[in-house]
């Protein structure tokens, strides 16, 4: 057994229904229906509704189509009622839209017809009176390329106009995420539409009940590896991750926002992480986690793959109020490195000199910037000896950047929109853009006692024993009081015992070959080399036990 790019979950007490003629079936099953169909924006809505159409006229059912977005407000007075999310003179980033998508609408009718069937259908349909109700949708990654490649528009916008990438992250998705996870009790049917000729679906009370069961039980999302201009090998050689793409610069194990859960066995379907939160985030978080932070998971899990490519940005993340004053956010973007693997001579840029001119170091950005000359960041920043297995803390404001010729398991709180670059090396995009720097956010944030020596001592902590037994030992890897989570190991020869004691826990087998989960319920769960799985707080105590090759090092992230 070896890395699982798709691990995929049983539905209970239902299956995976394939095409447009099962969903069609449904519709005329029990005769006369208004069917609101919501999901979002990006989604190719004129495709979706000529496959569904001709499976009906197939059935001899003509269908009215109504078309919800035409009652959505003017596209200025949409921007107009959004405009707090807009950070003027910002092209990049944004605050996070909080609103409801009702705000967006001008009033619904109220639908008469006499036609058999009616379709109702784009976001907000839910607003609609029916008799149906389903939710077709999209991955967030597909959603997003759409974007970028200037095929679909934002909430609100006329058809045939681009839409923004900044405009997707900052306000559609929120609001968008807000009111699929507000239908999830009353769905009667979920459609994914990740290949738009062949949806795949399930219905609603079967996807509760997987959901359920889910929660209760060890379970991993799909990662997501995307490419980038300082990308490298080892996703592609180690983990054999296939790609068409020149390198790959980024795994996405486990994050809220983006995450999916592929369920099914013959025929996957893939649902939103957001769902299973919004569904079970008791049971997911423990009752007291869910009270503070939500339906928000609130760790995330990457790899930043350096292997042949090159340095990582010089950047920091924002601190806990410019978070929630400028970004809207209740908790900012504290991060650790744990260094995977590594090669001679790598380093990780981290904290400031004793000596540095902070003047000096804005005046070099800004001509990086703009005339575009070249910076030396060793000039400012300290960099470390890149070990395998330590762990180096990131609090927010700390200057950083994984070099190359490593492969970094970035174990941090979950926002993670807001990286503030203080200098890219001069490098383009793979679309030959030059990248982006945000030296005003920057510099803004850039904690100055984050330097001199207090960086290897605080930052780069040794290992500290917590508990041991005859052959294994778990260790506190490094804890700082701005971190709200906590990072340990679990060393062993044959087996461990732990137990969640009511708050989630975060694994990643980070040496080697395999191991297996059991609950103390009896659910067995598999875990390989470098994947990552969620222990909901339900699951209470579990073993970890050997299965296949030596000594074992598993990563544990969970919230004191």
């Amino acid at each position: 057994m070896s890395y699982d790019p798709n691990p995929h979950y049983p539905v209970v007490d239902g299956e995976v229904a394939v095409g447009y003629g099962s969903l069609a079936d449904d519709i005329v099953r029990d005769g006369n229906r208004t069917l609101a169909i919501d999901g979002p924006a990006t989604l190719s809505w004129d495709r979706f509704l000529a496959g569904l159409v001709q499976e009906l006229a197939r059935r001899n059912v003509t269908a009215e189509l109504v078309d919800a977005r035409r009652f959505l407000a003017p596209w200025d007075e949409i921007k107009q009622r959004t405009a707090t999310s807009m950070l003027t003179g910002d092209p990049v980033f944004g605050r996070i839209f909080d609103g409801d998508l009702a705000e967006l609408f001008d009033e619904l009718p109220r639908l008469e017809s006499d036609t058999r069937v009616v379709l109702v259908f784009g976001p907000g349909s839910a607003f609609v009176e029916h008799d149906l109700l389903w939710y077709a949708d999209l991955p967030k990654q597909l959603s997003l390329t759409t974007v970028r490649r200037r095929e679909a528009g934002n909430l609100g916008q006329p058809a045939g106009q681009a839409g923004t990438e900044q405009r997707l992250l900052f306000v559609d998705w929120p609001v968008l995420d807000k009111h699929k996870q507000e239908l999830l009790p009353r769905l009667d049917r979920y459609v994914d539409l990740s290949e738009l000729e062949t949806p795949r679906s399930l219905v609603g009370d079967a996807l509760r009940r997987t959901l359920h069961d889910l929660a209760g039980s060890p379970f991993r999302t799909r990662p997501t590896f995307l490419p980038g201009p300082w990308g490298g090998q080892w996703l592609r050689d180690t983990l054999g991750i296939s790609t068409d793409a020149p390198n790959l610069a980024w795994s996405y194990e486990l994050i809220t926002p983006e995450s999916g859960i592929l369920l099914g066995t013959d025929e996957l379907i893939e649902v939103g992480f957001e769902l299973l939160m919004a569904a079970e985030g008791d049971r997911v978080l423990g009752s007291e986690l869910a009270k503070r932070f939500g339906v928000s998971f609130p760790i995330r899990f990457d790899y930043l793959d350096t292997f042949g490519g090159g340095h990582l940005s010089i950047q920091c993340h924002p601190s806990e109020e410019y978070m929630r004053e400028t970004f809207g956010l209740p908790y900012t973007q504290h991060e650790t490195y744990y260094v995977v693997d590594t090669t001679p001579g790598a380093e990780i840029f981290l904290g400031l000199r004793e000596d540095v001119d902070l003047e000096a170091f804005r005046v070099e950005a800004e001509r990086a910037e703009d005339p575009g000359l070249e910076l030396e960041p060793e000039r400012y920043l300290q960099t470390q000896p890149a070990v395998q297995h330590r762990l180096y803390l990131i609090p927010a404001g700390t200057a950083h950047a994984s070099g190359a010729g490593n492969v970094v398991l970035e174990i941090s709180a979950t926002p993670y929109l807001y990286t503030l670059r203080f200098y890219d090396w001069l490098r383009r995009d793979l679309d030959g853009q030059l990248r982006p720097v945000h030296l005003a956010h920057a510099f803004s944030n850039l904690d100055p006692s984050r330097s001199g020596e207090s960086v290897r001592r605080e930052l780069v902590p040794e290992p500290k024993p917590i508990r041991q037994g005859a052959d294994w030992c778990e260790l506190e890897l490094g804890r700082l009081p701005d971190l709200f989570f906590a990072v340990h190991r679990l060393d062993f020869e044959e087996a461990v015992e732990d137990d969640t004691e009511g708050r989630f826990h975060v694994l990643n087998l980070v040496a080697g070959e395999q191991i297996e989960i059991e609950s103390e319920a009896g659910a067995v769960h598999g875990l390989s080399y470098a994947e990552t799985i969620v222990v909901p707080a339900s699951v209470g105590g579990y073993r970890l036990r050997r299965v296949q090759g030596g000594p074992c090092k598993v990563i544990k992230a969970f919230v004191p």
